[in-house]
């Protein structure tokens, strides 16, 4: 009696990798979620202007925007456009109708002086920042005071001051104290969330490659494999590029700050130790094998 055979039933691919593309697509839908609402919040904070001061239809108009801030150097570059408006300004606020003298703070380093009918050009400032140290990066915080007042022809006027930022590796708190002559902001300058995603992530990154050659070289060694190349070649590249790497994390953070002490220099020391300790071993493992190899007829 010949055998019957029964058809099979056709394999269904879809089927089978449905469990693993689905926790996948949320899982990217989760990223970018997140990521989009972290973008919104930094934009939105980036296009917030701060004003303070008088309110006073005879006033001077200050126009101060961080440009850039170099942790560093402890200062930041301020940009100050200056409109004096009503009776203070002619020519739709372009020019003073006197000497206008705008005096700042101790942290800024110089006043800016005005002749008057001369047209008005946008001014850069330098601001020195206090307390804080960029060793303490990507978590370092500071602090500085933004003050102005105004003088026309030696008379003292109302200001109003229009503070934004414009420095997207820094989110800046602003406190006004509001006066009624003068306008006085108390500024803390905090790295970005953006900035501070990325470090984290870098340091991350570095214990996983520092693990990954640290598993890598366990098993050379306790399976005395000799001298694999390949594997050599690996750790070696992963020694110098995580040096490459690390030169990538953006505001260029000094050699000693946190990120260095949290990972860098540990990760490095790890797969430094790790391809040391497989050349050792593999040493050994090719020269023991060669002495008990049967000798060869020259």
């Amino acid at each position: 009696m010949a055998p019957t055979w029964e058809p099979r039933h056709p394999h269904r691919a879809g089927a089978s990798l449905l469990p693993v593309l689905l926790p996948l697509a949320i899982l990217i839908m989760v990223a970018v979620s997140v990521g989009s609402w972290l973008q919104f919040s930094e934009r939105r904070a980036i296009d917030t202007v701060h004003t303070v001061g008088s309110q006073a239809a005879d006033r001077v108009d200050v126009k101060a925007t961080v440009q850039h801030v170099d942790a560093a150097a402890r200062e930041l570059l301020l940009r100050v456009q200056v409109t004096p408006r009503g009776t203070f300004g002619e020519e739709d606020g372009t020019a003073p109708v006197g000497d206008l003298s705008l005096q700042t703070s101790l942290a800024t380093l110089g006043d800016l002086e005005f002749e008057a009918h001369e047209r008005l050009a946008t001014t850069d400032a330098q601001v020195a920042l206090t307390d804080g140290s960029i060793s303490d990066y990507p978590f370092d915080t500071y602090e500085t005071d933004i003050e102005f007042w105004a003088q026309l022809d030696g008379k003292e006027v109302p200001v109003r001051v229009l503070f934004s930022n414009n420095d997207t590796l820094f989110s800046i708190s602003v406190a006004p104290a509001p006066s009624p002559q003068q306008a006085v902001l108390a500024l803390e300058l905090n790295r970005s969330g953006s900035l501070l995603v990325f470090a984290v992530f870098m340091m991350l990154v570095m214990w996983a490659l520092a693990a990954s050659v640290l598993v890598g070289a366990w098993y050379l060694t306790t399976r005395s494999q000799g001298l694999t190349w390949p594997a050599l070649a690996w750790m070696a590249a992963t020694l110098f590029a995580l040096a490459a790497f690390r030169n990538t994390a953006p505001g260029s953070p000094p050699i000693g700050c946190v990120l260095d002490w949290f990972a860098f220099l540990w990760a490095e020391t790890v797969i430094a130790l790790c391809l040391i300790a497989v050349v050792i071993t593999g040493v050994r493992t090719a020269l023991r094998d060669d002495g008990t190899r049967p000798g060869q007829v020259r």
